[in-house]
C-alpha cells in the first residue's frame, strides 16, 4: 500500500511535469525542457516521500529524519546536476547544501505546523 502511495503522489506529478517538458523539447525549447524536467525528477521524489509520515509506528523524529536522509540522496544530486547553479569548486556546493537545508527546514516547518493545525 506505501509503494502505491508513493507511485501515485509521485508518479503524477512526474509524468505531467515530464509530459511538459517534452513539449518543450519537442518545441525547441530545450533548456526550458531540462528545467522542467528536473524540477518533475524533484517533484517525484518529495512527492513518493510523503508515504513517510504514514508510517504510524515511526516516531515524527524518526520520520522526519528518514525523509531529509531520502531528499539528501535525491535531490540534492538532482540540484548540483540541474546546471540551476554555476559550480567550479567544493564550497559552490557547500553553499547549495546550505540552501538546500534551509528551504528543506523552511517547507518542513510549515507543512509540520499546518500538519497540526489542521489535523482532526
Amino acid at each position: 500500500m506505501l509503494l502505491k502511495n508513493a507511485l501515485l503522489r509521485g508518479g503524477i506529478p512526474f509524468i505531467i511535469m515530464g509530459g511538459i517538458a517534452l513539449i518543450l523539447y519537442f518545441q525547441g525549447e530545450v533548456s526550458d525542457s531540462k528545467g522542467t524536467f528536473m524540477a518533475s525528477l524533484i517533484a517525484l521524489f518529495v512527492g513518493a516521500a510523503t508515504v513517510i509520515y504514514n508510517i504510524d509506528h515511526w516516531s515524527f523524529t524518526k520520520q522526519s529524519g528518514i525523509h531529509f536522509l531520502i531528499m539528501l540522496i535525491t535531490v540534492y544530486p538532482i540540484l548540483l546536476f540541474s546546471g540551476w547553479f554555476t559550480i567550479s569548486s567544493v564550497w559552490d556546493a557547500f553553499k547549495i547544501f546550505l540552501l538546500f537545508g534551509v528551504i528543506g527546514v523552511s517547507i518542513w516547518l510549515v507543512m509540520s505546523t499546518l500538519a497540526k493545525v489542521f489535523s482532526w
